[in-house]
């Protein structure tokens, strides 16, 4: 029998998320596997091109293709990790050649693509392969960041915005803002995003890899979500956020999916309570002095339990 593997330092807490929002179908697909125990998983998200002919069948080829590339390598993390470039660059080339066939069996299907958002982590290490704009968020020390690039003609435009080229409203306004600059779509992938060094993982992390359909809600607004919640499970933490895209109302909510993805150090060291100062038996003052009595008292508030009301319909 094979020997038992050590016990992994890192452990996650992950889980995934999908809503049609307001649209007619559903053009997101997202799956992960993280197994118990082993320190090693991954997720595989792609979001349909709106607007375009079998959006939805593109997602869940990309999906498909891509995932089960991964499951199939994921029996030999280590030999994963030393080809990981290759491996999900390998994955993403032949998801997209699946694309080029179904169009090309089905002409009803011509233009049909995908984005592709893939974050894999061997214990404390992560990596991905991005294309398109569907973005890959970390959420440490209280603040949200974008891990991944953005393929969309909107991050560029308000890159030119920023250099003063032009103004923040014709950025905003621009009538192509949301076209893809990179996407699977059967034919040469202009831009690719892949991980080939490990962005390192701290104990705390929450990491959430998303469909554009996330971003509905302001980057503020997540981080708040997150840093009210960041206690409860990955579960909780999508049911939250969920609400809070529910709550907006908006007619225009595109599909969302999303893998929230908890990062615990196992073998960190247990923070031990401070232990009381010991009480001293109080001495008795001379009897011609007056008796004194101090009295001390502390409190404290915790950051963020407005954000964790307004999110949950709790009232203050």
């Amino acid at each position: 029998m094979p020997g038992m593997l050590p016990e992994a330092q890192f452990e996650y807490d992950a889980s995934t998320a999908i809503s049609r929002g307001r649209r007619e179908r559903q053009e997101d697909a997202v799956a992960s596997d993280f197994m118990a125990g082993t320190g090693v998983g991954f997720a595989v998200l792609a979001d349909g091109m709106g607007g375009h002919a079998a959006g939805d069948i593109a997602s869940k080829i990309v999906v498909t293709e891509v995932f089960s590339e991964l499951k199939f390598r994921a029996d030999e993390p280590e030999e994963l990790e030393k080809q990981i470039t290759g491996a999900l660059s390998a994955a993403a080339f032949a998801a997209n050649e699946c694309v080029a066939h179904y169009a090309n069996q089905n002409t009803a299907s011509g233009g049909m693509g995908a984005t592709l958002l893939a974050p894999v982590i061997f214990h404390d290490r992560l990596y991905w392969i991005s294309i398109g704009d569907s973005p890959l968020y970390l959420f440490r020390d209280e603040k949200l960041t974008r891990l991944n690039d953005e393929h969309s003609l909107a991050a560029q435009l308000d890159a030119r915005a920023a250099k003063g080229l032009i103004t923040t409203d014709e950025a905003f306004n621009h009538p192509d803002r949301a076209c893809l600059t990179s996407v699977l779509g059967g034919q040469d992938i202009a831009l690719i995003d892949c991980r080939s060094e490990p962005f390192s993982l701290r104990d705390g992390d929450i990491v959430i890899a998303a469909s554009d359909g996330l971003q509905y809600l302001e980057e503020s607004v997540i981080a708040a979500v997150l840093a009210s919640q960041k206690e409860r499970s990955s579960s909780q933490i999508g049911t939250s956020l969920m609400k809070c895209l529910d709550s907006l109302n908006d007619p225009e909510q595109d599909n969302v999916s999303f893998c929230v993805i908890k990062v615990a150090d196992q073998f960190k060291p247990v923070e031990q309570p401070a232990k009381p100062a010991e009480s001293q038996r109080p001495v008795s003052p001379p009897k011609s002095k007056a008796n004194t009595i101090t009295i001390m008292a502390s409190a404290s508030r915790s950051k963020g339990i407005t954000s964790f009301h307004i999110v949950n319909g709790d009232s203050a």
